[in-house]
């Protein structure tokens, strides 16, 4: 009986170690997932080149004199919100970019060549607007992109929807019994690189998200005392862009 029971406890303590050890090699294909969002390199309207990748995104509202940089969410088409964005934005111009292997971007995308990839592309757009205010918005993962921008670099205003404290955290929400905070290298710690942040910030949060626990939105503002939080209580987080609030809320910030 208690070699039986010791057997037992051998096979899950393998089984546990061998889940463990899948999450950390595939946490990549876990964490983004680019195949929702292929686009023709045809229909894009902006380009820009790093070590041989080529990014590519939109521009809405072309010739206005300040900018908007949008970072979207994993699995986002953010082409999606041109037609939205040229009206609640008709004085800025706005830069879509597909991150690396999303879109019709070239790539892998992974963590690290994201954050430099967002850095270069708002270097790049400042360039387009010298001496003009440069915005930031973004948008679930897109959060944690455009924190690190704001850390890196001189942001106007910065607008998070649906953001995290860290996504480790938020993975170890979902995945209380997995040592998934030991294990994440995507880890995007929002919170840290905000922390000391005093521009103006705006956070819209869904009040029915099923993807960032409302405790990672709380921890995230405390760090922000200053930010502008906007709920919307019946939105989940991949709609809340359907309710009327979302578009009102970001127009005022942004104007």
């Amino acid at each position: 009986m208690l070699r039986m029971l010791a057997t037992s406890v051998v096979v899950l303590a393998l089984a546990y170690v061998a889940l463990c050890a899948l999450l950390f090699f595939s946490q990549r294909q876990m964490v983004y997932l680019p195949q929702y969002t292929r686009a023709a390199p045809a229909g894009t309207g902006y380009a820009l080149e790093r070590d041989g990748i080529v990014l590519r995104g939109w521009i809405v509202n072309p010739g206005q004199p300040s900018a908007i940089v949008y970072f979207g969410g994993n699995g986002e088409a953010v082409e999606a919100n041109r037609d939205d964005f040229a009206r609640w934005f008709p004085q800025r111009t706005v830069y879509l970019l597909a991150y690396r292997g999303y879109g019709a971007s070239d790539g892998t995308p992974g963590a690290d060549a994201l954050l430099e990839d967002a850095l270069a592309f708002f270097d790049d757009v400042q360039a387009r607007h010298p001496g003009q205010p440069v915005s930031a918005i973004g948008r679930s993962l897109g959060s944690g992109v455009a924190s690190h921008v704001v850390s890196q670099r001189p942001v106007d205003r910065l607008a998070l929807v649906t953001p995290f404290d860290s996504l480790a955290n938020v993975a170890q929400a979902h995945y209380r019994w997995l040592p998934v905070r030991w294990l994440l290298r995507e880890r995007y710690p929002s919170a840290n690189w905000l922390r000391g942040h005093d521009g103006p910030v705006l956070v819209l949060r869904a009040g029915r998200d099923e993807v960032i626990p409302p405790a990672n939105t709380d921890a995230l503002l405390r760090v922000l005392p200053q930010a502008r939080v906007v709920a919307i209580e019946d939105a989940g987080h991949n709609d809340i862009q359907a309710f009327p609030a979302y578009g009102e809320a970001l127009s005022r910030f942004m104007h």
